[in-house]
């Protein structure tokens, strides 16, 4: 016998309670434990490391040595060479573009990595010279200034010789801070010179007038909003061209003195020293190739820029001999990475703000600040 649902008597149609499919985890919780067990694992090895470090035996390439503490800042000497010698040279890296600040915002800026190092070097009697390996395109004007004025002190101070190693690029600011070194390095293809100043920006009015967007400018002195990026560029008087024309020329006239003292300074010193070690001197109308363009290892050997053709070797044995010593082991200091170095890096945030596609990837560059920089680099 069947029954149909419409039949009267008919038993209620079965109904199935809604399958309700279990909740799902999230993944996260797993990917923060991941990076915290592994921050974990680098600092305990870290500091076992230390503790076994002490007595070690010094002779192995990538050997770290005791810990040296300048305030709170961490620096271990790591062995890059080892040719059993009781001399040393401290070789300091000058990579990328020069700053202030640390541009990964881990850790310290350049600047102060640099004097620290110089000071450790200082201190140290088993260190001799100073090796800098410069491969950069520039900067900021002020931190290569300061990397400049650490070289002339550290020189006048420990009379321990700084010698430049040109990379494949030590261009504008990376001259800078080579120009008070006492003898210079360059390869024969190392691009170079590009002495001058650059304060560089982008105008949006145009861009803010299609979108609708008018600024609101509320000002104490009529040049208050001096290089601001949303002045229609007919509001940009005379007088303000002049004024920064004025401070790029004051900047560049800084530049080519510091050229011309550094190449002097180190004539002087190595005056003593037989002719083939005497390094170039500039050469008369030097001044016209300091006008912004690039200039090759070869042409700024011959216009008395660098004194040296060659690599990263000859450069040491150039330290060697200025120091006066045979060879000797090469080294540098470092920043260990720590537990809480590399857990401030993961918990930095990126600041909120407005950000224009205008289509090209732009150099990292602050506003309003001037440089020493090679742009084409970049």
């Amino acid at each position: 016998m069947s029954y149909s649902p419409n039949q009267p008597g008919s038993p209620p149609p079965l109904s199935l309670p809604p399958v309700i499919p279990p909740p799902r985890r999230g993944h996260g919780w797993m990917i923060v434990a991941t990076i915290l067990f592994a921050l974990l694992c680098v600092s305990m090895l870290s500091n076992l490391t230390h503790s076994t470090k002490g007595g070690g035996t010094r002779g192995h390439l990538g050997h770290r040595g005791h810990p040296n503490r300048l305030g709170d800042r961490l620096y271990e000497e790591t062995v890059l060479e080892d040719h059993s010698s009781k001399d040393k040279i401290v070789v300091i890296s000058v990579t990328g573009i020069i700053s202030g600040h640390s541009l990964d915002r881990g850790g310290d800026g350049l600047v102060q990595s640099i004097k620290d190092q110089l000071d450790l070097a200082g201190e140290d009697k088993a260190v001799k010279a100073v090796l800098l390996k410069v491969d950069s395109p520039g900067g900021e004007v002020l931190a290569s200034d300061e990397i400049y004025r650490a070289i002339v002190e550290f020189q006048e101070t420990h009379d321990k010789p700084v010698v430049a190693s040109m990379g494949s690029l030590a261009a504008s600011g990376g001259y800078y801070v080579s120009a008070p070194c006492r003898w210079i390095v360059a390869n024969e293809l190392t691009i170079t010179g590009s002495i001058g100043v650059i304060m560089h920006g982008y105008n949006i009015r145009g861009l803010m007038n299609k979108v609708g967007v008018q600024p609101m400018v509320f000002k104490s002195g009529k040049f208050k909003d001096m290089l601001s990026s949303d002045k229609l560029p007919e509001e940009v008087t005379p007088e303000e061209k002049r004024m920064i024309q004025a401070m790029i020329d004051e900047t560049y006239g800084r530049f080519q003195t510091v050229v011309e003292e550094g190449r002097q300074a180190a004539n002087e010193a190595n005056a003593s020293k037989p002719k083939d070690a005497q390094g170039r001197v500039l050469q008369a109308g030097w001044k016209d190739l300091a006008d912004g363009r690039i200039l090759s290892g070869k042409q700024a050997f011959d216009s008395g820029f660098v004194d040296e053709l060659g690599n990263f070797d000859t450069a040491v044995e150039r330290a060697q001999k200025l120091a006066g010593i045979g060879r000797a082991n090469l080294v540098h200091y470092e920043q260990p990475m720590d537990f809480l170095r590399m857990f401030r890096l993961f918990g930095q945030t990126e600041s909120r703000g407005v950000k224009i596609d205008l289509g090209v990837e732009l150099p990292k560059l602050l506003p309003g600040r001037m440089y020493f920089l090679f742009p084409a680099a970049l």
